[in-house]
């Protein structure tokens, strides 16, 4: 009932891709200045949105790129243009919208997606899906991707007691610090887009 072997190649696919340790300072540099009760929701609501994303790509996936017409390349170059802007905010610290739109925001864009359910893990679980073709395959596949979220939540959950460490300077640094890796994370998925697109061409 259950293919190790499919578990762990999926699961670490979507650990590599989805960063869990590397998603830590960007989640705490998003959720500053928010009471810890708001951070722990928002934490759970930004791997029930990336879940719930995973989840129809995974089922209807390919079929909703086709009657789209959009490509996998084009997907990725849009994330990254979305991810960008949101680093630059980080880096300049333009971050202060009002606070019941930026709770929402942040949940839902960018933790939720494009960082969480990204190009690069929406594409691994397409795949994934379409290899599995037996009962015991899926099972795994989707155990993979059930427990990728769980260590997703538990990172950002428990991350929240760095802040109390780090204080208000640390924070500062921790979101410039995010602002750059986001930055770079965003410019190396256009690359990755636009050097498919040339391939394909």
């Amino acid at each position: 009932m259950f293919d190790v072997a499919v578990f762990g190649s999926l699961f670490l696919t979507l650990f590599v891709i989805m960063d869990p340790p590397g998603i830590t300072p960007i989640f705490l540099a998003l959720t500053a200045g928010r009471p810890a009760k708001v951070q722990r929701r928002m934490a759970l609501q930004a791997v029930c949105v990336a879940f719930g994303v995973i989840a129809v790509f995974g089922v209807l996936g390919q079929r909703i790129l086709d009657y789209l017409h959009v490509s996998v390349p084009a997907l990725m170059i849009a994330g990254g243009l979305l991810l960008l802007l949101i680093a630059l905010d980080l880096l300049t610290g333009k971050t202060d919208e009002p606070k019941q739109t930026k709770d929402v925001n942040v949940a839902l864009v960018p933790l939720g997606m494009p960082l969480l359910a990204g190009p690069g893990a929406i594409v691994s679980v397409i795949l994934a899906v379409q290899k599995a073709h037996t009962f015991q395959n899926q099972v795994s596949v989707w155990s993979a991707i059930i427990a990728i979220h769980l260590v997703l939540w538990f990172v950002m959950r428990y991350s929240l007691l760095i802040i109390r460490v780090i204080k208000d300077g640390g924070v500062v640094l921790v979101t410039r610090l995010a602002g750059m890796m986001l930055s770079a994370i965003a410019v190396q998925q256009i690359i990755n887009g636009v050097t498919q697109v040339i391939h394909a061409s």
